[in-house]
């Protein structure tokens, strides 16, 4: 895994792509983006739409945030286990979603967001199996 792209990489793929589906999502919500693309195509009902996008946009910000705490850009104290077994449970969720989008009936579902969702799985197995422990917090300077 490492020879195909270093955890640097990996890291900021998925701040970067999960960032930008927040904003994505957003702009479904905003009707900027027509709804017929996501979620299969089959959500016709406005309240589902922003049940499923609003839960979309604060698994995405989840996400984001574990990463920025595996690379230290986010300073929490979180056990290096919880974030490690997040991180795992990243890879499966996108592999599974891979999966999924395989199976769209909706064409522009299936060409755009399968690679994505692949990529994801990819980098969170990257940075899952990387050898960089969870950043130690910096100590606070004694008086």
């Amino acid at each position: 895994m490492k020879i195909l792209f270093p955890e640097r990489v990996a890291a900021y793929g998925i701040l970067l792509i999960t960032g930008l589906s927040v904003g994505f999502h957003v702009l479904v919500l905003a009707r900027v983006v027509p709804s017929e693309i996501v979620w299969g195509g089959g959500q016709k009902d406005p309240q589902q739409l922003l049940v499923l996008e609003s839960v979309s946009i604060t698994i995405n910000l989840l996400i984001w945030m574990v990463v920025a705490v595996r690379v230290g850009l986010l300073k929490l104290k979180i056990n290096a286990t919880v974030i490690r077994g997040a991180l795992w449970l990243m890879v499966g969720v996108f592999a599974l979603n891979t999966v999924g989008n395989l199976f769209s009936t909706n064409s522009f579902e299936k060409a755009a967001f399968t690679p994505v969702t692949l990529l994801l799985a990819l980098f969170s197995l990257r940075l899952v199996l990387g050898n960089r422990q969870q950043p130690a917090a910096t100590p606070h300077p004694s008086a």
